[in-house]
């Protein structure tokens, strides 16, 4: 081996390989801005994806956080073309602008946010012929929720920002969670679990909640920071917080909210998840290591509960972080393609279960 010829490979062709289940034609570009703050091999990377809609959220997580984030930021771009190429004024220029004053607006992005881009030409939903050139789109579009969103390639992009993380432990959030604990201390101190982390064993979970009344959630600097202030919340009447998609038993109820609710404040304790079911989607901290995201759901609906399906069976348990937790900040939803995409992902992810099981 030692006298084995080497043969370069262009890193456009690698990544195209790397991402080869991604629409075509979608271009990644690892580290446009690599942040130069010290990285420890045992932290956690929060691992998230960006449209230019949703900037200024973004920017919340990183002052918020203060630690290693990946993030992929999808930019609608023309097929074929070159940055150099294109009018200053275009839309695909002008959003990389914004990205630029973004990423030099705070101190914590260059000290903690390695960028990674997905260029695409799709500008709104991926559904078959619904595919639309971000060539022909007007420029106010990059601020329309939902506009631009690359067809919501969402498991592309998780995959792209794990991929390019660069701990040995990786969080999938997404980006519109309120980070309220510090569960990467927590990470460090749970040793036994850790030892499972690492090999790729177990999945932390940190619960996940929202504000009853979407007004109270919008602004994340009146959210609670410790869990007996949390507790106090959903035991209001009516309750003020409950649990993250309460309406949606079978996404986050696995969690066991009563059991989390009954552990006192500060115990540092952990228990076991021991009712998962298929559309259990939990925010989870994990090693970069596990299964991938399969890249065929693209949209709403199924795409992370697929992710967390495949980790299941390849012999992934998950633990609840017993004083920690996420806090949903409110926005509103483009209902419309949310169904459409919802509609796609079932059939899709009934497929996806039943490929899985049989592999």
């Amino acid at each position: 081996m030692a006298n084995a010829a080497r043969t370069p490979i262009n890193e456009a062709t690698f990544l195209a390989k790397a991402f080869a289940s991604a629409l075509h034609p979608t271009r990644i570009i690892p580290f446009y801005y690599r942040s130069t703050g010290l990285v420890e091999d045992d932290d956690v990377t929060i691992t998230t994806l960006v449209t230019a809609n949703r900037f200024k959220v973004f920017k919340e997580l990183v002052e918020r956080y203060q630690g290693p984030i990946s993030v992929t930021v999808h930019i609608p771009f023309p097929a074929d073309a070159s940055l150099a190429s294109l009018p200053l004024t275009h839309p695909s220029v002008t959003a990389l602008n914004r990205l630029h004053t973004l990423y030099t607006s705070s101190p914590f992005f260059s000290k903690y946010v390695d960028v990674h881009l997905a260029l695409s030409p799709f500008a709104a939903s991926a559904r078959p012929g619904k595919h639309a050139d971000y060539a022909h789109a007007e420029d106010h579009t990059m601020e329309q929720e939902g506009e631009g969103e690359g067809g919501r390639q969402f498991n592309v992009w998780r995959n792209t920002a794990r991929l390019f993380a660069r701990t040995e432990f990786v969080m999938m959030l997404d980006v519109d969670f309120a980070v309220c604990t510090d569960w990467r201390q927590a990470v460090r101190d749970a040793l036994e679990v850790v030892r499972e982390l690492k090999e790729g064993r177990a999945a932390l979970v940190v619960p996940a909640f929202e504000y009853a009344n979407l007004e109270d959630g919008m602004d994340q600097r009146k959210f609670p920071r410790d869990k007996e202030s949390l507790v106090q919340l959903t035991r209001e009447s009516p309750p003020s917080l409950t649990s993250f998609h309460a309406a949606w038993a079978p996404g986050h109820n696995s969690t066991d909210y009563p059991q989390y609710y009954s552990i006192p404040p500060s115990s540092g304790e952990v228990y076991r998840v021991t009712q998962y079911q298929s559309a259990y989607e939990p925010y989870v901290i994990m090693s970069k290591r596990v299964t991938w995201c399969d890249e065929r759901f693209t949209g709403y609906g199924a795409n992370k509960a697929a992710c967390l399906f495949e980790m299941y069976l390849s012999g992934v348990s998950f633990y609840v972080l017993a004083d920690h937790f996420l806090i949903h900040q409110s926005h509103t939803y483009e209902e419309e393609a949310r169904r459409e995409e919802r509609k796609y992902n079932r059939k899709l992810y009934s497929d996806f279960k039943e490929e899985a099981c049989l592999r």
